[in-house]
């Protein structure tokens, strides 16, 4: 079973798109939506939001796209979730429930934090090994994974 919601999965792959793709020239949104069978407008939005986080840099021009904000191996995939989910949004069922307000929802609160903490132990870095090492986008050359 997988408790993450189809946004914050993407929103993982294509960081680890981009990490992988990025290393020579910022990855197009168009090319990233190719790859992953998306519409390019779909993604824009997911990518804003990364932007917002400080995980990815959008680069503008014609030979423009995004790449990493930051090392690989100083991105988390719990960070990537957040950013996904706009996690400062606090849920609202909308009806004043005892229950759901009072053991219901703490409850899974506690257990989604306990969740993220278990991300937290994933870097970005460790995604793209697993990647390269499984040829996810075929045979790659290595390179240098940040540029300043």
């Amino acid at each position: 079973m997988i408790l993450l919601p189809r946004r914050a999965l993407l929103a993982v792959c294509a960081v680890v798109d981009v990490a992988i793709h990025a290393r020579i020239a910022p990855v197009a949104a168009k090319a990233l939506a190719t790859r992953h069978s998306l519409p390019p407008r779909h993604l824009e939005t997911l990518l804003q939001a990364l932007v917002h986080a400080n995980i990815l840099k959008g680069v503008r021009g014609p030979r423009g796209g995004y790449e990493l904000a930051r090392e690989r191996r100083r991105i988390t995939m719990a960070e990537i979730v957040r950013a996904a989910l706009n996690e400062g949004d606090e849920d609202s069922f909308g009806a004043p429930s005892r229950l759901l307000n009072e053991i219901v929802a703490p409850l899974a609160r506690d257990a989604g934090q306990q969740f993220l903490a278990s991300l937290e132990a994933v870097s970005v870095d460790d995604l793209c090994r697993k990647a390269e090492a499984g040829e996810v986008f075929g045979q790659m050359t290595s390179a240098a994974d940040f540029t300043i």
